[in-house]
């Protein structure tokens, strides 16, 4: 699809929701307002202000409007119905912590109530709109293929897809090439297919048989363009690399990437430690200023040995690097080499507590500030571990491409913790390499949300 249209969509569907959400919210202002004080108006306003930030959080974390989203009313709807549940969660988050006892109950209820059924009203007009411009002949454009092989018919399956505003009428490929029926007909041979596209209104020819295997392709490249036919090349990139690549550019060499790294690009590199250093130092002034004499001090009164429990853990690159946490354990010649396990026997009656509230961690923040860790990553492993592993699971070195991570992807997918078998580790290290390929600011705000979520209701495996 274009990608400025699906762009347009996407804000249009976006900016359609927040104004739901404003309707709802100065209507009821509007039938309260007999109720509502006059020193009230600015906590009211605050609390409108919040409603549209916290939609905004919630639904781009959740991908609500992402483009294979849009285009299903199933999946659409799904995370709308999760993007909401969430989006709840902030508010009663936002009236416990923020204490606006001044808000009318009755005013949040008519905003809990009123906003997801214009929501509903916005699913439903925008499915209307949808199908009704899906059945119009523009919103469509037609496509002719060059070539009947694989490549071809994978292609189509691809054209094909909902939410691709693409027809496709046929195939042209010369007779002695096809061994068997075709799905779309084949309409002529491949030097016929300028008249193939005039014949049936294509505007659009897609070929998988590249110049260099048939010469009179650059004479048919001229004339679609002399007659404002779109000719697109779809090279088979597969006879090179059995498995997905990226694209990317050095002025005009196309390089072939095994897999998308969003954390490669200088700018994103920029963002994710400018949040990190902010976000640590807010966390080591504000919290750890206090948080650490606390808990010294009661580690010190139960057992003997350091407040702090440093380790070797493997780094960003595989470069090893000290990883701190509150010490959780009595002090023993194991700790480097073996797990902590369920009922482990080495775990003090502090750290139970520690461990289970994720408290040990919290020095971990000084890594971030230091440059060692992200907030959101791959959780370094021990230099044990990464030996062993790296050995019998393939991809498991591609995830020290990046930094290390207080918390990541794997751990609030609930592959956090003990690992007791090897499945358990490639599933950790999917969902790891998964993050490295999808990652974006969204993702990870969405990660830190779920892990103070998960600590709050509390984890299986955190022991």
């Amino acid at each position: 699809m274009n990608n400025r249209f699906l762009r347009h969509l996407q804000l249009t569907l976006l900016a359609m929701d927040l104004m739901a959400i404003n309707i709802v919210f100065f209507i009821a202002r509007f039938f309260f307002q007999r109720e509502m004080l006059i020193e009230a108006y600015v906590e009211y306003t605050y609390f409108g202000v919040y409603l549209n930030v916290a939609w905004l959080v919630v639904s781009l974390s959740g991908n609500v409007y992402h483009e294979r989203n849009i285009f299903s009313f199933e999946l659409f709807a799904g995370r709308s119905t999760r993007a909401f549940l969430y989006f709840l969660l902030m508010i009663c988050g936002f009236l416990f912590f923020s204490h606006f006892f001044i808000i009318s109950r009755l005013f949040i209820a008519t905003i809990i109530v009123g906003i997801p059924l214009l929501l509903v009203c916005n699913r439903f007009l925008y499915l209307a709109v949808y199908h009704y411009f899906k059945k119009k002949d523009f919103f469509h454009n037609k496509v002719i293929v060059l070539g009947y092989n694989d490549l071809s018919r994978k292609l189509v399956d691809y054209l094909e897809e909902d939410g691709v505003n693409k027809e496709v009428v046929g195939y042209c490929e010369e007779l002695e090439n096809i061994h068997e029926l075709s799905r779309y007909p084949i309409l002529g041979n491949i030097n016929g297919a300028l008249d193939v596209c005039k014949r049936y209104g294509a505007t659009e020819i897609y070929s998988t048989i590249v110049p260099e295997q048939n010469p009179g392709i650059y004479r048919l490249i001229k004339n679609a363009d002399q007659n404002c036919i779109r000719f697109r090349i779809v090279p088979d990139i597969g006879a090179l690399v059995k498995r997905q690549v990226y694209i990317d550019y050095l002025n005009e060499i196309p390089v072939l990437s095994l897999r998308r790294e969003p954390l490669d690009d200088l700018g994103n590199k920029i963002k994710k430690r400018l949040f990190d250093i902010v976000v640590s130092a807010l966390v080591l002034v504000f919290i750890l200023s206090w948080l650490i004499p606390i808990i010294g001090l009661l580690i010190k009164l139960e057992s003997k040995g350091p407040v702090f429990f440093r380790q070797q853990r493997s780094g960003q690159d595989n470069k090893s690097f000290w990883c701190w946490k509150f010490r959780s354990m009595t002090v023993n010649d194991n700790a480097n080499v073996l797990q902590a396990t369920r009922n482990d026997a080495r775990i003090t009656k502090l750290g139970q507590f520690l461990r289970r509230t994720s408290l040990d961690e919290f020095p971990q923040f000084i890594n971030v500030l230091m440059g060692d860790m992200s907030i959101v990553g791959p959780r370094p492993h021990m230099l044990k571990h990464t030996a062993d592993y790296s050995k019998i699971i393939d991809e498991y070195m591609i995830r020290q491409f990046l930094k290390p991570g207080i918390t990541g992807w794997a751990q609030v997918n609930g592959f956090r913790g003990e690992t007791k078998t090897l499945d358990q580790m490639k599933k950790r290290v999917e969902y790891d390499l998964w993050y490295m390929e999808n990652w974006s600011m969204w993702l990870d705000l969405k990660i830190i949300f779920l892990t103070v979520f998960n600590t709050i209701k509390g984890e299986e495996n955190a022991f």
